[in-house]
């Protein structure tokens, strides 16, 4: 049994390094897809560009303004005479959002008043939108604690003072939340393309009959084509993970051993899809299209790129039945906080069963196939 699974695996590394087209979407593909996911797919709002009216003219506005700019958050694009000029510059995407200081604004401080500030902001991207916002608010909060701070000078005064403690990401670098998240999905596409099409491959080439009247065994032909596209899987795991290192300074806080044991559950049910695709699929170019009604609705379902606790009730309860979401899970909470077995076995039990009866329904649907 032993040597005719080995000979399969020998045969099929070498039907997939044969093709020389094969190398880099193989390793080449996943690290390029890193870097671009890894600085295009980040929900930081960065250099916001910003449009001012001043009315007030004086040096507590003028002040006001220099917070902002000086704050790393804004891009000062435009100093306007009139309100009615915010609302074209952010109708032409020339600036994100516009803040109008009122007359009598230095006054009013003075006074020991509030002044009201109109802001504006771009809401065509929400997201940006909400976090433009809290951005002004953080460095309006800034300014307003400058002049409680003048107003009580020569007074003694306890005001609070806050130190908060960010855990795992200090400076709350988005990639630290998108690279695991990319180790997931190009392991996700990767085993399951792989594994689907090479079948294919075989009755294109009208090889798999071959195969089905010789001496092998269903379970030997199942391990012997799905075994080497695992390894290629934890080979990628590794070049990914190093990249990462590398390029974005991802943390590693976890055990190797332990996340690629955890990815063995994953790949189970990456490779059972991958069969049952093999099975409903004539040609390799179906095969793809077929793997994209997979990836698609489970890359959604992951909460890799949104929020599960966003999305409505019913369907975060549907993603629980979704592997990615488990391993994604997984693979964030070893590498960032270094979690192990004693926190993560509910995930863990989880992707097993999902993993079993995956590649078990869907080699026995493929055995059936070949008997």
């Amino acid at each position: 049994m032993f040597r005719a699974i080995r000979q399969i695996i020998r045969k099929e590394f070498i039907q997939v390094f044969r093709d020389k087209r094969m190398i880099a979407p193989l390793f080449l593909a996943p690290v390029i897809q890193l870097i671009l996911f890894g600085y295009a797919a980040t929900i930081d709002v960065k250099n916001v560009t910003l449009a001012f009216v001043d009315y007030d003219h004086s040096q507590e506005s003028r002040a006001f303004v220099t917070t902002f700019t000086r704050s790393g958050y804004f891009e000062l694009t435009a100093a306007l005479d009139s309100a009615s000029e915010v609302d074209g510059v952010i109708q032409s995407g020339a600036v994100q959002a516009g803040i109008v200081i009122p007359e009598g604004f230095a006054k009013k401080l003075q006074g020991g008043a509030i002044s009201p500030v109109q802001v504006i902001v771009d809401g065509t991207d929400a997201n940006s939108a909400t976090i433009i916002i809290s951005y002004i608010d953080l460095v309006s909060a800034r300014y307003s604690e400058t002049i409680i701070v003048q107003a009580l000078a020569g007074r003694a005064a306890a005001m609070p003072r806050l130190e908060p403690r960010i855990w795992f990401n200090p400076e709350l670098k988005s990639s630290f939340w998108m690279v695991p998240g990319v180790i997931c999905l190009i392991l996700l596409i990767t085993t399951l393309l792989l594994t689907s099409m090479a079948i294919t491959r075989e009755r294109e080439m009208g090889t798999l009959e071959q195969l089905i009247v010789s001496p092998i065994k269903p379970r030997e032909l199942i391990i012997g084509k799905t075994v080497p596209f695992a390894l290629i899987g934890f080979f990628d795991i590794l070049l990914i993970l190093t990249a990462g290192k590398i390029i974005f300074d991802i943390p590693i806080r976890g055990s190797i051993p332990f996340l690629l044991g955890s990815s063995f559950l994953f790949i189970l049910t990456t490779l059972g899809a991958g069969l049952f695709i093999s099975t409903v699929s004539r040609t390799q170019g179906q095969a793809m299209m077929t793997a994209m009604f997979f990836v698609m609705p489970a890359m959604l379902l992951a909460g890799i790129f949104s929020p599960i606790e966003s999305m409505p009730k019913v369907i975060q309860y549907v993603t629980y039945l979704n592997p990615l979401r488990h391993f994604g899970k997984i693979v964030r909470e070893i590498l960032l906080k270094g979690n192990g077995p004693a926190v993560l076995w509910p995930e863990l039990l989880i992707l097993l069963v999902i993993g079993l009866a995956t590649f078990v329904l869907s080699s026995l649907r493929f055995r059936k196939r070949l008997e």
